[in-house]
């Protein structure tokens, strides 16, 4: 039984020590960067930053942007519901009522 889990314990084994290593190579080689003001300023396509920032959006726009994400995918989940629903309902009564868990 364990000769049939042993390609993915070795695939789990190698991500983590490529994750592991990626972290380290990244902390080692980013401490040698240097920060110097004109580093920390913002890239303008090579122009000087001018003028305020742009406003930012209220929550409510994300809010309702979330929402909207949110019923479209189940509407798409909807779709392949309602086109057997009228040959699962003669077999069981359980699909509306899974259905409208889902919901």
């Amino acid at each position: 039984m364990l000769r049939e889990y042993l390609p993915v314990l070795l695939q789990v084994i190698v991500a983590i020590l490529f994750a592991c290593s990626a972290l380290l190579v990244s902390v080692l080689v980013g401490k040698s960067g240097r920060r110097t003001r004109a580093k920390d300023t913002a890239y303008e396509c090579g122009m000087l930053p001018q003028g305020e920032a742009p406003p930012r959006f209220s929550v409510k726009f994300y809010l309702v942007a979330m929402l909207f994400i949110l019923f479209d995918l189940e509407i798409v989940f909807m779709y392949p519901w309602a086109v057997v629903f009228k040959e699962m309902v003669v077999e069981s009564k359980l699909i509306l009522w899974s259905m409208l868990g889902f919901i």
